[in-house]
């Protein structure tokens, strides 16, 4: 354990000074001071406004940055080592496989979170100092998703790395599969299915098992129960999870998914020629 956290720190400290983690917290901390500048707080949309407003603004310009930029960041953490030769000089040190790995996963969990919740944090803040009204329940579960999210694409950057051998090939894929999660919340692609002649709920499963489109709709669900923007589709989502049946669906399935893929990449890590 101590091995462990010891890891950990040196990844927190590696990661603060990289370049990535400081366009990461102007990127995500210098948003909220742009949606306040732009007057969000003061508008309404779909019934939002104050905060909540502010909050469903900012996860949905969340929903494709922050996965790209958690695997981005992560995915080159195992195979860039191998290729820099800092893992044969880590093994060189009384440090186990395990520790080594699962250090450098809590480290950069640390690094990719705490830049996104000090961001949703800061407009909670800013709203009780304008006395604005403010959910902490909201709040509270809004921070519990993006964790959720974190998890998820940080076990699959970590299995990533693992399984290729050069850092360019470790961002190639990154992008495949970022791309691909993009297209399947895009409207367009529902429709093609649609036109198939697939069941609806077979196409609702199809976006489900995307995290991203996971994480999209639990977002407006904190705020409309209803899921009225979504149209035909929110009445079978609600009719199979409810509200707060999907709410926990959100946040534990990134969790399982960043768990298996996590512990996968684990495995093959501990087999492979790791050096």
């Amino acid at each position: 354990m101590k091995s462990l956290m010891l890891i950990m720190k040196m990844d927190i400290k590696e990661s603060i000074r990289a370049k990535w983690f400081h366009l990461y917290l102007i990127v995500f901390g210098g948003l909220v001071l742009l949606l306040y500048k732009l007057g969000v707080t003061e508008s309404e949309v779909m019934g939002f406004t104050g905060v909540s407003r502010l909050l469903v603004t900012y996860i949905e310009l969340s929903i494709a940055v922050l996965p790209l930029f958690i695997m981005v960041a992560t995915v080159r953490t195992i195979v860039g080592d191998k290729e820099s030769n800092v893992l044969e000089y880590y093994l060189s040190l009384p440090v186990q496989l395990k520790s080594f790995f699962w250090g450098r996963f809590a480290g950069r969990f640390f690094s990719v979170v705490i830049p996104v919740i000090a961001g949703i944090t800061s407009a909670v803040l800013w709203g009780i100092y304008s006395g604005l009204n403010v959910r902490w329940d909201i709040y509270v579960l809004y921070c519990a998703i993006v964790i959720s999210l974190s998890i998820c694409f940080l076990g699959i950057a970590f299995l990533i790395s693992t399984v290729v051998r050069r850092q360019e090939t470790a961002l190639v894929v990154v992008f495949i599969l970022w791309l691909t999660m993009l297209v399947f919340i895009d409207i367009v692609l529902i429709g093609v299915f649609i036109q198939y002649g697939l069941p609806l709920k077979i196409i609702i499963g199809i976006a489900l098992a995307n995290p991203i489109q996971v994480f999209r709709i639990a977002a407006l669900v904190l705020f409309d129960p209803r899921l009225s923007v979504m149209g035909p589709s929110a009445y079978v989502i609600l009719d199979i999870f409810g509200r707060w049946g999907y709410i926990l669906y959100a946040i534990l399935y990134p969790v399982v998914i960043g768990v298996i893929t996590a512990v996968t990449g684990f495995y093959i890590f501990r087999k492979k020629d790791i050096v």
